[in-house]
């Protein structure tokens, strides 16, 4: 019987009988040994700042101390990466144009998040960014100076807020401070790569432990000022709050102080990104290149104007280059009776009304070509999504709600926008959006109040100037009341 069971044994167990019977008692001792304390990785990434370990390799979400977009309290965020690695990806954006990826680690409210990727992030923004006192070969953008369509700035053409470029180009091809009167929050920022404390970052958490999410956000944005916004970034915190205060999907924000290895700490704004706020359908990033002109049926011919980003499998292209074509085809009539199929008509008039009420010279019309198109599942639909609002509060108070804002033609225009603001359905529910935006953000004073409560966050943020901070709100603030002024006698508000 004992033999008849001994033979039920696969033979090569039976012959590495006393291997195994080792093993198991290794395993056995270790048990003993370590069985109440957890295996945590050794983490050999750059200079690990002090804090809680979180985000363990093969974790899917760190949920963090505290809500990161919690825009009411200060937040801290400390990243460390070798400064090989940073020249590295210094080189590849000044010789190629390149924005690659580097390995950081992150500490968020006191807690370690190890191996990150963090990268740069934007176009026009990056325009003026130096490397020991030069600017990158090729100027304004890469790939050259040129803005979408191929062209440069015309002798004269308007700044946002009434000042003209010197001799119709910007020197070296950079974006200068407007001139003869500007924007209401002085010029852009100057950007060396010597102060990485400074620049504007694109922080992605799964870039090196696939699948790791922070409080369910892939990437986060460390955002900088625009050619209009001041070092503290108060004209987009204020655009994105009175976004979400009206309903609109707006990104989560918050200001944190945010420290480069060794660097001396600054106060910065983080903005979750778009895609964080929708769920299904597909999302379609405008790119600074798109032109929104028919190119044909091969999707490979559209892809300096628009990124997949979600709804990959589900959709492709097509659904944009199809609503391309149709804008771009359409009779008048056609345009005026259909654009509903195709666009969420209420959703579109809300967006062109918010972005003229506060001043975004680079909307969707803009030459960054700021915005997303989703596809919405349930209805077939496009809705345009805001992004990028550090050109908000940037042109003049007296801007009506039909006026472009800019030049148009060779530094911006959409054809779409510019279709709907002329199709007599379309401003008809235009004027009614206008109307009720103005008196829920403008003539109720909340703007104003809402800038107080953010200067108030502001002023708690290690990093930050009060000084600047002061200056920069009094600047919006005036602004504010001249709009509010402005706008309150003309006839789309007053119906």
């Amino acid at each position: 019987m004992r033999r008849r069971l001994v033979r039920r044994i696969p033979v090569r167990v039976r012959q590495y009988w006393k291997l195994l019977a080792a093993c198991a008692a290794f395993l056995a001792v270790l048990t003993l040994v370590f069985g109440t304390d957890r295996v945590r990785p050794f983490v050999t990434s750059p200079g690990a700042a002090a804090g809680d370990q979180a985000g363990d390799r093969g974790s899917v979400n760190v949920e963090g101390r505290r809500d990161l977009f919690d825009a009411t309290v200060a937040h801290t965020l400390r990243l460390t990466f070798r400064d090989a690695d940073y020249q590295r990806v210094l080189d590849a954006y000044f010789d190629e144009g390149e924005k690659e990826y580097l390995e950081a680690d992150l500490v968020v409210d006191g807690v370690l998040v190890p191996s990150v990727g963090i990268r740069l992030k934007g176009n026009s923004t990056l325009g003026g960014l130096t490397r020991n006192g030069q600017t990158r070969p090729g100027g304004f953008r890469p790939g050259g100076g040129a803005f979408p369509g191929g062209g440069a700035f015309p002798g004269g053409d308007a700044f946002p807020g009434g000042g003209q470029f010197q001799g119709g180009r910007p020197p070296g091809g950079q974006m200068p401070a407007p001139m003869g009167g500007g924007g209401p929050m002085g010029g852009r920022a100057t950007l060396k790569a010597e102060q990485p404390e400074t620049l504007p970052w694109l922080i992605n958490f799964d870039t090196y432990v696939d699948g790791r999410r922070f409080q369910g956000h892939k990437e986060i944005a460390v955002r900088v000022a625009g050619m209009g916004g001041g070092s503290t970034v108060l004209n987009e915190a204020l655009a994105l709050d009175l976004l979400g205060s009206v309903g609109e999907p707006a990104q989560r924000y918050a200001y944190s102080s945010f420290t480069v290895n060794d660097r001396p700490t600054t106060a910065r704004l983080l903005v979750e990104l778009p895609e964080a706020r929708f769920a299904g359908g597909a999302l379609y990033k405008a790119l600074s290149t798109s032109q929104f002109t028919d190119q044909g049926d091969d999707p490979t011919a559209y892809q300096d104007d628009f990124k997949q980003v979600t709804g990959k499998g589900s959709q492709d292209l097509q659904p944009v280059i199809d609503l391309i074509r149709w804008v771009g085809t359409a009779s008048d009539a056609d345009f005026d009776r259909d654009l509903g199929d195709h666009v969420d008509v209420a959703a579109f008039a809300r967006y062109v009304a918010l972005q003229n009420l506060l001043l975004n010279f680079d909307d969707m019309a803009g030459p960054g070509r700021n915005y997303y198109l989703w596809l919405d599942p349930a209805t077939g639909r496009f809705r345009v999504v805001a992004w990028d609002h550090n050109l908000t509060f940037s042109g003049a108070a007296g801007q009506g709600p039909f006026d472009a804002g800019r030049t148009g033609g060779r530094l911006g225009g959409h054809r779409l926008k510019e279709r709907a603001l002329t199709s007599p359905a379309f401003k008809v529910v235009y004027e009614r959006a206008y109307r009720d935006l103005y008196r829920r953000l403008y003539a109720g004073a909340q703007a104003l109040s809402t800038l107080d409560s953010i200067v108030k966050v502001l002023g708690t943020v290690a990093g930050g100037d009060p000084a600047i901070t002061a200056s920069d709100a009094e600047r919006l603030r005036t602004l504010l009341v001249a709009r509010t002024q402005s706008l309150a006698e003309d006839p789309v508000v007053t119906g």
